[in-house]
């Protein structure tokens, strides 16, 4: 049985070719394949040098990777929560999916923003960060908020409204420099 082989085209001298778009989308392929390689690679190497791994961890120490959060992190060290809570203790939802989508969104902001250097510094919470850390203030303190009434406390309209950090902003990280 002889081997298959691809339809020759016959030119205007009469010799024969291979057709041209085999080989064209051979390079094309190639071409995308080593795209996804450098991208794969460069993304490891990132990784690993940030020490990505780490994230996954519930050490607080994986948040000082990252030189914007020295002093949340010395400041939590010198807080009344240094010996109940982690960092993901307050900053992550406590939900497995919730936890590790975070981790990846914080991630890859404060990756991208170290990388680019666009975060802002000392570093700020974001709004849904925010509501994170609210909903885990109630979470551990449920005992403590069922009897309050924030109705009395300017600008709120009841329980929905607590806002743990507006007074108790240095409870975590302790009192800012």
């Amino acid at each position: 049985m002889r081997p298959w082989v691809p339809a020759m085209k016959q030119t205007r001298t009469g010799s024969n070719q291979t057709p041209r778009r085999p080989r064209a989308i051979g390079l094309a392929a190639f071409a995308a394949a080593s795209a996804v390689g450098i991208l794969i690679g460069a993304s490891a190497g990132t990784f690993s040098h940030a020490e990505g791994a780490s994230y996954l961890s519930n050490d607080p120490r994986a948040c000082v990777n990252c030189h914007v959060m020295r002093d949340h992190y010395d400041g939590w060290q010198k807080a009344s929560h240094h010996a109940v809570a982690t960092c993901n203790d307050c900053h992550v939802p406590q939900d497995i999916i919730g936890k590790y989508f975070t981790k990846a969104d914080h991630g890859w902001r404060h990756s991208r923003g170290f990388t680019l250097n666009d975060f802002h510094e000392p570093i700020q919470i974001k709004e849904s960060s925010r509501r994170v850390v609210l909903d885990n203030c109630v979470r551990c303190h449920q005992g403590m908020v069922d009897g309050i009434s924030h109705a009395a406390v300017p600008g709120s309209a009841g329980v929905e409204a607590i806002d743990c950090i507006r007074c108790h902003a240095r409870v975590a990280h302790g009192p800012r420099r």
